[in-house]
């Protein structure tokens, strides 16, 4: 355990001594001052850089004579409290008028430092209390004040009264923001100064402070401050006068005048007040005051035909001198080219261009003008020099207020007629930009349009606008356009995209942003589409109807809807003679008569899917169809016919044959006759009229049936086919092809 406790107490000195620190710094700056208020001997100094270590400081001294080099009796140390730097030795371990050492010894655990030796005496050392300063009534004195005068006196510290003293006093400006002044040493056996020279009516403050003289001591702080004002002094002023005056009745004018001081001297005294009065013509009785006024503006009554009033300034001091006003007829010519600009917010630039003969003044006037009302205040102003071409009004001007501005010349006994005009300080801008409409829209491009706002009174004109226009990307485009414009295309935009436009106007007060306007674009071929849509519908119109008309007017294409029923009486055939007759006129023959011309060929050249035709076995019809055979006369004229009529069921194409020419005729075979009906011949009609229903069918008693010679050519030679005269002579080719029906 005992060498537990060893390791242990050796630890700990080995932590005491690795502790961080340093020696104490030698004390500086040690001085001392003789307080009489505390009679006490206070002595300060400079501890130095802090050693990280505790150290003491003790103010050691020893009574001694001389030049202090020997020592003689001990002064009790002074030991200051913990962080204070000063300490003070009572008056009772001090002897007076003897010299005295003393020093600053510091000390820590790491050594001790001393500091230089001071040797003085306690009353050379002593520091006075500041005087106090009061404020003297210059009325008192004999003689009166002059102005710009400073009047105070003072009192010296009591308990330094037995001490000869010097002072010094220093003085400022209370406004202005100036330096302090010193006065030079004041001498101690007055007790009050007059300081001239200042300002009239000008506030100052003032200080004092003291020491001993002529022995060595300490300055006194400065006494407290006393504000003095300097003597008045009579107004030195020039006033301009300005009036309006109307006619109340025959014996009364109402006249308001105004004025406005203008100091002619940098010392002028304050003014208090303004007196105005009216002498009576001739001088006869006292002046009859008017007003008696702090303001800059009084009205009043005068008889008609007072032409002259007296106005003056006064204070503490005097009066300045009167200045005479004279109302003065409204003559004389007008300026010409009045005109206002608004430098900045504050400020107006009225310009004109002088009249001939050139004027000695002009009278400015401005105040709000309408809707303000006709009485308000207005403000007002002289220009003196006849050669000005104008002036710049900055006394009470606001921005965005209409002002009225009237410019008056003044001439020598008369004044001008007065112009006006009225001007903004500065304009405002339009509280929004023209809305921003849609005009027409495409895939890649959009028409805006806007509509123009008219001017308005104080309302600054646009000078260009400016458009941005934001797609989904966050991408931002934006184009500028004069003020002219009220419209735009935007290029170059993406198909059926959407975006967002809005329209930025600019003033010289300022620019304004319209309301936002999104679109979207069309998509791709959506308008080509409709376009394609209405072109084909429009075509497939006119096909339906060119195809229905064709339709209709065709008469091939009757056939399949109807059947097609040919007329003799209105066919080719009904027209169509043999050439043997084309000189002969036509007579009905009997059926007997030899001269009917021999009948022709009747080839049949092509048949389709005949029917189911009715044969008879019949040596006289060769087994000729039925639809032949009705068709063909028997040999007995005057018999009917006693076969049945078959009913066609086909509308299949037939061609019927060729007309081959009659083999009497100088050529055969010279005519032909084509038909391209899709009908049968005849298919399907009622059989031939009855004997009494046809005069063909009548027979003649005159005539004789003559049997025709058979024909090598022909399978069966037939008589007159006088159902049909057309067919007279006509001869049937091509049966050999229905020999197995």
């Amino acid at each position: 355990m005992a060498g537990l406790g060893a390791c242990g107490l050796t630890r700990a000195a080995l932590i005491i001594l690795l502790l961080p620190g340093n020696p104490p710094t030698v004390p500086s700056n040690l001085s001392c001052i003789m307080n009489l208020t505390t009679n006490s001997l206070t002595c300060q100094w400079d501890p130095g850089p802090d050693t990280h270590l505790p150290t003491n400081f003790t103010l050691k001294s020893f009574k001694s004579r001389g030049d202090c080099q020997t020592q003689e009796d001990s002064i009790l140390d002074c030991v200051p409290e913990n962080g204070q730097s000063y300490c003070s030795i009572p008056r009772k371990h001090l002897l007076l008028y003897q010299n005295m050492v003393i020093w600053v010894q510091a000390e820590n655990a790491l050594g001790t430092r001393q500091s230089t030796q001071l040797c003085l005496d306690p009353m050379d050392v002593v520091k006075l209390e500041p005087p106090t300063l009061w404020t003297l009534d210059p009325s008192s004195q004999a003689s009166p004040p002059h102005p710009g005068c400073l009047w105070l006196g003072w009192e010296p510290w009591k308990p330094s009264v037995f001490m000869n003293q010097e002072c010094e006093l220093r003085h400022q400006p209370q406004r202005g923001g100036a330096s302090w002044v010193q006065v030079a040493p004041l001498p101690s056996s007055a007790y009050q100064y007059e300081l001239c020279g200042f300002p009239p009516a000008t506030v100052y403050t003032l200080q004092m402070r003291c020491i001993r003289s002529p022995l060595p001591g300490h300055w006194s702080s400065w006494s407290p401050s006393l504000e003095l004002r300097t003597t008045e002094q009579a107004p030195v002023i020039r006033l301009d006068t300005w009036w309006r005056q109307r006619q109340l009745d025959s014996r009364t004018v109402g006249i308001q005048l105004f004025w406005k001081p203008t100091p002619l001297e940098e010392g002028s005294g304050q003014i208090q007040g303004y007196l105005l009065s009216w002498r009576p013509p001739g001088g006869l009785g006292p002046a009859v005051p008017l007003c008696n006024t702090t303001e800059l503006s009084c009205t009043f009554n005068l008889p008609t035909g007072a032409q002259e009033v007296t106005l003056m300034a006064y204070n503490t001091a005097g009066t300045s001198h009167p200045t005479p006003v004279v109302f003065l007829e409204n003559e004389g010519p007008p300026l010409t080219g009045l005109h206002v600009r608004a430098p900045d917010a504050h400020s107006l630039w009225v310009g004109w261009k002088p009249p001939s003969p050139r004027p000695q003044g002009y009278v400015i006037e401005w105040g709000l003008g309408p809707p303000s009302p006709s009485n308000s205040s207005k403000t007002w102003r002289m220009e003196h020099n006849g050669s000005a071409t104008g002036t710049l009004l900055q006394e009470n001007i606001r921005p965005f207020q209409l002002y009225e501005i009237t410019v008056a010349p003044l001439y020598k006994g008369t004044v001008g007629p007065s112009q006006h005009t009225y001007a903004y300080s500065k304009e405002m801008g339009p509280p929004r930009a023209p809305e921003l409409l849609l005009k027409h829209i495409g895939k890649t491009w959009a028409q805006l349009e806007w509509v123009p706002r008219p001017p308005e009174l104080g309302k600054s004109p646009f000078t260009h606008y400016t458009i941005f226009w934001t797609n989904s990307q966050d991408q931002s485009f934006s184009t500028i356009l004069n003020a002219s414009s009220h419209g735009f295309v935007l290029h170059d935009l993406e198909p059926a995209s959407l975006y967002h436009v809005h329209l930025m106007a600019t003033s010289q007060a300022g620019a304004t942003n319209s309301t936002g306007l999104t679109l979207m674009t069309l998509t791709p071929g959506e308008l080509e589409l409709y376009i394609f849509l209405g072109l084909f519908g429009f075509l497939a119109l006119l096909l339906c109807l060119c195809g229905t008309t064709w339709f209709c007017c065709s008469h091939s294409r009757k056939n399949p809807l109807w059947p097609s029923i040919p007329d003799p009486a209105h066919s080719s055939l009904g027209s169509w003679m043999p050439s043997i007759m084309a000189e002969e006129t036509f007579q009905l023959p009997s059926l007997q008569d030899p001269g009917i011309p021999p009948i022709t060929n009747i080839t049949v050249l092509e048949e389709k899917k005949l029917g189911s035709w009715e044969y008879r076995d019949n040596s006289e019809t060769c087994g000729l169809p039925t639809l032949v055979q009705t068709y063909v006369l028997q040999r007995d004229p005057t018999v009917a016919s006693a076969q049945p009529q078959p009913q066609s069921g086909t509308s299949d194409q037939v061609l019927y044959g060729q007309v081959l020419g009659s083999p009497t005729s100088p050529g055969p075979g010279q005519h032909y006759i084509r038909c391209d009906s899709t009908q049968p011949l005849l298919g399907g009609l009622t059989p031939s009229p009855k004997s009494y229903e046809n005069l063909w069918f009548q027979a003649s008693p005159l005539e004789t049936s003559v049997p025709l010679p058979p024909s090598q050519e022909d399978d069966c030679v037939f008589g007159p086919l006088l159902d049909f005269p057309l067919l007279q002579g006509l001869r049937v080719h091509g049966m050999e092809g229905l020999g197995t029906f």
